[in-house]
């Protein structure tokens, strides 16, 4: 069994640098203290705008798969622009890797890790870590930025094939490296990266736009410590996690003490084992708040093993759902949360198990069952459930239209249904829980890729009925335009349909499917599935809807 207080807890006994002692909140003023929280958000936010407007990829500057975050010099963030929720709790993680991986880091240098064992999520999810130094070499903090790269190599265009049962089928593993050293990119790690990947330009344009994203941020934050100085920065950064830490307190003390269960399932691992059960104990104690999940599954063959620090960031997301939806995202906020898991579990994964479903499958079936959980303590904040899935959608190949050679990738999570709740009626075709990415507009996914949307719509009827409907989820349907290319899916919420509650009915479980080149039926999908597809064939993605809430009234 791991009881890793440790994760919520990291940084919170080393005390500032060269203060020698932890500071109280009430050493800042309160006015100080909320002009700090907010211009530490306002620098995460601009660079998360810069990241997104210098990327190459369309999954950065279109949908938006990348997260931003200050950090204050023992490594605590202190500030997230509100992009990714899975990449919350973990980003940290990294942070604490990318630091404990050299004896020093010095203005300029810039740490590379994807290692999902190692803070990471799965491995497209690039993270670069950043020193930020003052003019006299004193420490401020550090920048970090994850963005999702839409191939780092494995077997399958996207990283992410349907049939992995090892994290090397999934693309370069990459420990702490040092990607930059005193401003400099080091050529040999950047063509160690290139070699590895089916798309080398647009990888490169969009490392040096997480490098851009970084040198932002530092310069941001140097500013800010030339107005507040460098002991008052580290002090108001310490005053913004006390202030976390006190309101997630406070919101978990308003929930009624208790032990509080819940159970759920994974559909399949896409190897053939399934159903994988999910199993929570939450305890309300106080102002704390244990989230057990030790009764979950043993990790499996396929990729839908969560790394702990997955599990983490649906943790910390689940308990700001329900217990304080406006809670700054800082790691004040992780105090009051303890997270118990065991090592080799579905949820805690050990190398070298596959794990590019964990990060964005296990992920939100986490928080169902974290959510159906805490729930019971606050059933007036938790409505019926969400789609349940992210439906992630992969093509990868050439390009070969009028003799091109151009290799491409594409990936793109697909929107569902939001879960109705006593407050009214779920949204239609919205993302939710552990993403919130947007959508790829048709006009710049048709520019980028030989492909075309010829269907895009809402699926009537998809919502859960009752005295508030359930959202309803999307069609999409992908015509290959190239002459072969290589489609994954990994989607869950196929055999089991998001519940309704309080009696309102379960919606519409989700469905892919195949129309190939002049047949008219489509040939059902499973749930996680990598296929070859010729010019003219047609992938079908049916997501799922939201449950129902409340009885329908005559």
């Amino acid at each position: 069994m791991s009881d890793d207080r440790a994760d919520a807890d990291a940084g919170r006994d080393a005390d500032d640098a060269g203060a020698g002692r932890r500071p109280h909140p009430g050493m800042v003023d309160p006015i100080t203290l909320e002009v700090v929280r907010n211009a530490l958000i306002g620098i995460a936010e601009e660079a998360g705008a810069a990241l997104r407007r210098t990327a190459y990829s369309p999954n950065i500057k279109e949908r938006v798969d990348c997260s931003t975050a200050v950090f204050d010099a023992n490594g605590r963030m202190v500030a997230q622009a509100e992009h990714i929720p899975v990449h919350l709790g973990s980003m940290p993680l990294s942070v604490a890797a990318a630091r404990g991986g050299f004896a020093a880091l010095d203005p300029g240098d810039q740490v590379l890790v994807s290692d999902a064992f190692a803070g990471g999520t799965h491995l497209p999810d690039w993270t670069l870590v950043a020193p930020v130094h003052d003019g006299e070499g004193r420490l401020l903090g550090f920048a970090a930025n994850r963005a999702h790269h839409s191939d780092v190599g494995g077997s399958a265009p996207g990283s992410m094939p349907a049939g992995a049962t090892e994290i090397f089928e999934e693309g370069l593993r990459i420990p702490p490296v040092k990607l930059a050293v005193g401003g400099e990119e080091q050529r040999d790690i950047v063509a160690l990266l290139l070699a590895n990947t089916r798309t080398p330009r647009e990888r490169l344009g969009d490392m040096r736009a997480q490098l851009g994203a970084n040198h932002l941020t530092a310069t941001r934050l140097r500013e800010l410590a030339d107005d507040l100085g460098v002991r008052g920065l580290a002090d108001a950064m310490a005053a913004t996690l006390d202030h976390a830490e006190q309101r997630i307190t406070h919101a978990v003390e308003a929930l009624p003490d208790g032990v509080y269960d819940a159970s759920d399932e994974l559909d399949d691992d896409g190897t053939g084992v399934g159903p994988i059960p999910l199993r929570a104990q939450v305890t309300i104690d106080g102002g704390h708040i244990t989230c057990d999940l030790t009764g979950c599954a043993a990790q499996v063959p396929g990729s839908v093993n969560a790394p702990r620090a997955v599990t983490l960031s649906a943790a910390v997301y689940a308990l700001r759902a329900i217990a304080a939806p406006d809670l700054p995202a800082n790691d004040g906020a992780l105090r009051a949360l303890e997270l118990v898991t065991t090592p080799g579990s579905v949820v805690d994964a050990l190398a070298p198990a596959s794990v590019a479903a964990g990060n964005v499958e296990t992920s939100q079936r986490i928080v169902d069952v974290l959510l159906a959980a805490i729930g019971q303590a606050a059933p007036e904040r938790v409505g019926a459930q969400s789609q349940g899935t992210m439906n992630n959608t992969l093509f990868g190949g050439t390009d070969d239209r009028d003799g091109g050679s151009e290799p491409f990738t594409y990936y793109e999570t697909l929107a569902g249904g939001i879960g109705a709740g006593p407050w009214g009626p779920g949204a239609d075709g919205t993302h939710s829980h552990m993403t919130n990415t947007k959508n790829t507009p048709i006009e710049a996914f048709e520019l980028a890729y030989p492909l075309r949307v010829t269907e895009y719509h809402l699926r009537e009827g998809s919502g859960g009925d009752g005295e508030h409907r359930g959202g309803q989820g999307l069609r999409r349907v992908i015509e290959v335009l190239s002459s072969e290319v290589v489609a994954s899916l990994l989607t869950e919420r196929r055999n089991r349909a998001p519940a309704g509650a309080h009696g309102g009915g379960d919606a519409a479980p989700g469905r892919n499917a195949v129309q190939r080149c002049g047949e008219d039926h489509e040939q059902p999908l499973p749930g996680k599935v990598t296929v070859r597809l010729f010019s003219g064939d047609r992938l079908v993605v049916e997501t799922p809807g939201g449950g129902g809430y409340g009885r329908s009234r005559p």
